[in-house]
């Protein structure tokens, strides 16, 4: 029988199938193979013995959060409580985008911005949706709905910014567990302990666990440069420029015009020379 992974507790592997949930196990060969079942990953299983028996080829995977086969990443970033880091979201859409998973930027607790950070944060907003992102906030429910039918999708982003509330919002019976800011941390407490798929209408949606750092491991400079969207749209002299040292970088002269925003070429900047 095949079937799909949507909870992963332990060594325990909750099963999609025709006939409804199944829990099963995973067999003793993935560990020798070096393969770890994910969320999202299409199976076949061996419905006697309640074992996995093979994975399926994976459309992609990512790693932080650990799933399979996803069409949308929503990056879920709060504007206050925690603060906005453009740092964090410029990554995790880098991130996304080079695992080939669409990131749709969604922005929370606006409600906590004064009518001068409100101003700010619109032009923000804007500057991602020009250079060709979907951008929402948390109130805009029925937007995000229409956008999300029949697809796979991962709700991340850090700790505290509000994913489990976004995912209550867009189906109040989940009534996935949330929790206060930590005054002491500046930041919020994990209630995700584990990757879930949720059935919500027409898409299916994943909870994870937040964070409050990712790294660009197994990615090169290259593939860093090639996900910051914006970049493509100047010919710069050299074919192979990484927008840094290099003279006549035309890149670098729509930074110094406002045309692209600074704070994404310094973040990308500083990508590339952890590299």
């Amino acid at each position: 029988m095949q079937g799909k992974i949507v909870k992963i507790i332990s060594n325990l592997y909750t099963i999609e199938t025709n006939e409804g949930l199944m829990e099963c196990r995973a067999r003793g060969k993935f560990r020798k193979d070096g393969i770890t079942p994910l969320v999202g990953d299409q199976c076949l299983i061996d419905k006697e013995n309640h074992y996995i028996l093979e994975i399926m080829p994976r459309n992609n995977e990512l790693s932080r959060p650990m799933i399979a086969n996803v069409d949308v990443a929503l990056l879920v970033t709060s504007v206050k409580e925690p603060n906005l880091s453009l740092t964090l979201l410029d990554k995790m859409i880098s991130i996304i985008s080079i695992h080939k998973v669409e990131p749709i930027l969604i922005f929370t607790k606006l409600d906590l911005l004064n009518q001068v950070e409100l101003k700010e944060f619109q032009k923000l907003k804007k500057y991602y949706e020009t250079i060709g992102y979907m951008v929402f906030t948390n109130e805009e429910k029925q937007k995000i709905m229409e956008i999300l039918k029949d697809k796979v999708v991962v709700v991340t982003g850090q700790t505290g910014a509000g994913k489990s509330t976004l995912i209550n919002k867009l189906d109040p019976s989940l009534q996935l567990k949330t929790d206060i800011i930590s005054e002491k941390l500046g930041r919020g407490k994990h209630t995700t302990r584990h990757v879930e798929l949720f059935r919500i209408n027409n898409f299916s949606i994943a909870d994870t666990p937040g964070f409050s750092s990712i790294d660009f491991l197994k990615i090169d400079k290259e593939q860093i440069r090639d996900s910051f969207i914006e970049f493509k749209d100047y010919n710069c002299p050299f074919k192979d420029c990484m927008h840094d040292k290099e003279k006549n970088c035309e890149v670098k002269k729509a930074v110094m015009n406002n045309k692209i925003l600074l704070s994404r070429y310094t973040n990308y900047i500083s990508f590339i020379k952890n590299k």
